[in-house]
């Protein structure tokens, strides 16, 4: 890969096509940056990707906003599904939440493949605080996009 310690020529393994595939989604993906959000690695069907809770994640309760952690997890999601190359989207998630978060706290999100079947797949997300304490636990279902047509 190039810059990432790869090669980006065509005879290079699946791993560095996937390593590829989810660094160019993020280096696109606006939202997730913007709000703090780093891609930590990626490889086929995994990622890792990180979050520091800011006051402006906090609500009322002096906790991380779910929406925050969500968005974490779906983040890291898209970083694993997205990782085989072809454009995947989200086709559902569900989270639940474990233990709070607060202001402060640095989040890592390790998305893992559990299952691809045609153009469809299943991957689990764990989000944990920098002490190691489970925050939530996400499932994503991800659908390939068929190509372009033209």
């Amino acid at each position: 890969m190039a810059g990432r310690g790869g090669s980006s020529s065509s005879g290079g393994t699946a791993e560095v096509v996937g390593r590829n595939a989810a660094y160019d989604m993020f280096a696109a993906d606006v939202a997730s940056r913007g709000l703090g959000i780093e891609l930590v690695e990626a490889a086929d069907g995994a990622a890792v990707a990180r979050m520091r809770v800011t006051a402006a994640m906090v609500n009322g309760h002096a906790i991380a906003h779910g929406g925050f952690v969500f968005l974490l997890a779906d983040t890291a999601f898209a970083l694993a599904c997205n990782s085989h190359g072809p454009a995947t989207v989200a086709a559902g998630g569900e989270i639940s939440f474990v233990r709070p978060a607060r202001e402060g706290d640095l989040l890592t999100a390790r998305a893992t493949e559990r299952t691809r079947y045609g153009r469809s797949g299943i991957y689990d997300v764990t989000v944990s605080r920098d002490d190691g304490a489970v925050v939530a636990e996400f499932r994503g279902r991800s659908r390939t996009l068929p190509p372009p047509a033209g």
